[in-house]
């Protein structure tokens, strides 16, 4: 039930501590006096020179064994243990990973000392501080070269319009369609993004694949801009920051200017709408002691009650305080199953109140939620839930 967050910069590393590490380099603490060191900070040394002569461009695709390591010895990640190699766009893991493998060729060893702010940066759940990386340069897989930086991408143009949310977008090229996507329905696209110093963090182009996506599970700016446009249609969008990333860790800060061609439109089942008491719960809402609020909408059949540990299947729509829906089964058109002590703590509590056939309007307050996890819904949340069934 998370909201979706499209352009989510890939993280390399599974941080998982093998049972069986591979030792530790004799370096791993600091980069030694032989290392080569970049204006960014990223130090390297070669352990085995390569058979290639081509360096991978930022939006290549390359496949490597690496092992790594955080500088106290601590081994975190290893496709050597693992024996299968990795693939994946050099433009979609830590800065580190992008800017030290286009130093190597195929057929290199390179040890790699990565500053924190080059890695994750502080990111939770992930290696902290200095990384250190063993990798080996297997193969590159050249991708189509990216769209050039239009010249335009510090600043919205004086003949770009905007809108009163601060969206500001220019038609590259009509479109032959007559419909505009609602923000429930699925879009198909292909877009490239760039920060506002021209620095290219996403493009569909360079991976050969247009994207597929509800419109109402991404960034505010692309569900907004998108409606603008009709299929066949060229749109460069300048997103603020407010209606973009702001402050998720790991993802593109400011402002963001993506051009966007828009391929198709698959219509959706229009959503529930909020409902009138969605800031907060009245007074004949039932509270548990952990400050849980319901009503009954519809009661129901059953005379059970799943327990924490039931698999229960649902339909739901969840909307915040003020009215804006964030996910919702019913406008896909599937019920959802998990186990009931696998999500947020408002639904392990909630869902156990319920019977099967019954429908029930929860109100969790944002400590039983996603307590201001970046990415999430944010405060009070609001689910209009059905029990279909349990086990």
């Amino acid at each position: 039930m998370k909201k979706l967050i499209l352009f989510a910069l890939v993280s390399l590393v599974a941080y998982a501590v093998a049972a069986n590490p591979i030792d530790a380099p004799p370096d791993v603490a600091a980069p030694p006096a032989d290392a080569e060191v970049t204006a960014s900070g990223l130090a390297s040394k070669v352990l085995a020179p390569g058979t290639g002569t081509v360096h991978p461009e930022a939006w290549d695709t390359v496949t490597v064994h690496y092992t790594g390591w955080t500088t106290d010895g601590k081994m975190f990640d290893s496709s050597v243990q693992r024996g299968q190699p990795a693939s994946f766009p050099l433009n979609r893991v830590v800065r580190g990973w992008t800017e030290g493998l286009q130093l190597m060729v195929v057929g290199e060893k390179r040890r790699f000392w990565i500053p924190e702010e080059l890695a994750y940066g502080g990111r939770p759940g992930a290696p902290q501080g200095m990384l250190v990386f063993d990798v080996e340069l297997i193969g590159i897989t050249e991708a189509p070269d990216p769209p050039a930086t239009p010249a335009d991408v510090a600043a919205p143009p004086a003949d770009a319009k905007a809108t009163p949310s601060g969206l500001a977008s220019k038609v590259l090229a009509a479109g032959d369609g007559t419909a505009h996507p609602d923000p429930w329905d699925i879009v198909t696209v292909n877009y490239t993004g760039w920060t506002t110093d021209g620095q290219m963090f996403d493009s569909s182009i360079t991976r050969g694949q247009p994207a597929s996506f509800p419109l109402n599970r991404v960034i505010p700016g692309w569900t907004e801009g998108l409606q603008l446009m009709v299929v066949g249609e060229s749109r460069r969008l300048w997103i603020p920051e407010e209606l973009a990333y702001k402050g998720q860790q790991g993802r593109p800060q400011g402002m963001l200017v993506f051009d966007v061609e828009l391929l198709g439109i698959e219509d959706q089942v229009e959503p529930p709408r909020a409902p009138s008491d969605v800031a907060g719960p009245g007074p004949d809402a039932e509270r548990t002691g952990s400050g849980l609020a319901s009503r009954v909408l519809t009661p129901g059949t059953g005379t059970e009650h799943p327990s924490a540990t039931s698999r229960v299947t649902v339909h739901y729509t969840g909307w915040t305080t003020d009215g804006q829906m964030f996910d919702s089964s019913v406008t896909r058109g599937q019920p959802a199953s998990f186990a009931l002590n696998q999500v947020i703590p408002g639904w392990t509590e909630g869902v156990q109140l319920m019977v099967v056939g019954e429908k029930r309007r929860f109100w969790i307050p944002e400590e039983l939620a996603y307590k201001g996890q970046a990415g999430a819904p944010q405060g009070m949340l609001v689910f209009d839930v059905e029990l279909i069934e349990f086990q």
